[in-house]
């Protein structure tokens, strides 16, 4: 019996969330989470399943006036015995790897610490940016804990109270508030920094109950930039302060514009790979700058929330996904690859976003996991 090559292609539904890459590292100074945000929406997956008669010598078929009809018969009987084992192969595949494949990984708490009480989050400027470039982060940061009659909903501060659900036992409230900003516009590292170099940098801050985030601009190369990851966090031990040490948490995120916006500010660029829908219209008119908002938001989330390595996650430690990387590239309800999902647009501006800010400003926000049903939760 010959039956000819079937394919059939299937489109996941549940592929939406697409899955960063993390690298972890540690040692006896600092726990360090190398964490990508790949924007760009997840490739669809496809399953090709051929039907075929093979055989290593040729076959001679020889046919007769008197069998037209029979063969005819034959020909029919054929195509439908073809179906029949097409559609019966299909279903025992597809059982098989129900069956076989691994149970989803469950988003949990492994017993470590969360940041608590009154944290700064200070800024390290490393090479050039615009005081407009600036406001923009600053606003962001003093939005996270802005008091909600002087913000439009849904805010920044609505959005950040969903990591209150990660929080089991009773503690001092977690309060972010804008620290201190340090310039470095000599480029002191030059303009090709490796990870310990993002380190260094992040240690100018202050180092107690801070959360240091190392912003890197648009001509500043960083080891892994763009080929592995958008953005970093980790924690590290600080100098001896009254004979003791503390470790403080801190964040690099790399203004992607003109190295990789594809991959590091979409939807606010077109994505390398994937669906190529139209890009949105960033919220602050600077498609570099409101990509870095989305990796700083995304990084702040899984260092209040997974801060040593032994706090939220899901999946391997050395691999996790976190409250907002388990999430990515989903702002609203309806995602899908290629689509951030139904978003708030700026009647003048035509600008996306779904969070309001201080100052009139409006961002676009990764979706976060609630720790209750593991599911992505948006605000829009």
């Amino acid at each position: 019996m010959l039956c000819f090559p079937t394919t059939l292609t299937t489109r996941s539904i549940n592929t939406y969330k697409s899955i960063p890459f993390n690298f972890t590292t540690k040692s006896q100074t600092r726990y360090q989470t190398m964490h990508l945000t790949p924007l760009t929406p997840p490739l669809y997956i496809s399953t090709n399943i051929s039907f075929f008669h093979h055989t290593n010598s040729p076959t001679t078929f020889h046919f007769s006036l008197r069998q037209h009809k029979q063969m005819a018969s034959l020909t029919s009987l054929n195509f439908l015995l073809c179906i029949f084992l097409a559609v019966s192969i299909f279903r025992f595949s597809s059982a098989r790897k129900l069956t076989e494949s691994e149970p989803q990984l469950k988003f949990q708490y492994h017993r470590g610490p969360l940041l608590t009480g009154k944290i700064s989050v200070n800024l390290i400027w490393y090479g050039n940016f615009k005081p407009s470039q600036k406001a923009i982060v600053t606003d962001f940061i003093t939005s996270l804990s802005s008091p909600k009659p002087l913000t439009a909903q849904p805010s920044v501060d609505t959005w950040w109270k969903a990591t209150e659900k990660y929080y089991q036992t009773p503690s001092p409230k977690l309060a972010l508030s804008l620290g201190s900003q340090i310039l470095d516009e000599n480029y002191s590292f030059g303009k090709s920094l490796t990870t310990d170099q993002i380190v260094k940098l992040a240690s100018k801050g202050p180092q107690r109950n801070a959360i240091n985030v190392v912003l890197t601009s648009a001509d500043v190369a960083v080891e892994g930039f763009c080929s592995s990851r958008c953005g970093t966090h980790g924690s590290s031990v600080g100098a001896r302060v009254n004979g003791k040490r503390y470790k403080f948490a801190y964040i690099w995120v790399g203004n992607s514009e003109t190295q990789c916006p594809g991959q590091c500010a979409w939807p606010f660029h077109q994505p390398i790979y994937g669906p190529q829908n139209p890009a949105l219209v960033a919220p602050n008119n600077d498609v570099g700058v409101d990509g870095m908002v989305i990796n700083v938001a995304s990084l702040l989330a899984g260092t209040v929330t997974n801060p040593f390595g032994n706090g939220y996650f899901q999946g391997p430690k050395e691999a996790p996904l976190e409250a907002a990387s388990a999430c990515t590239g989903v702002y609203g309800k309806g995602a899908y690859p290629g689509y951030a999902g139904n978003l708030l647009v700026d009647p003048t501006t035509g600008a996306s976003y779904n969070a309001n800010g201080v100052n009139g400003r409006k961002y676009l926000l990764p979706a976060l996991v609630d720790p209750k049903t593991s599911a992505c939760s948006t605000i829009v």
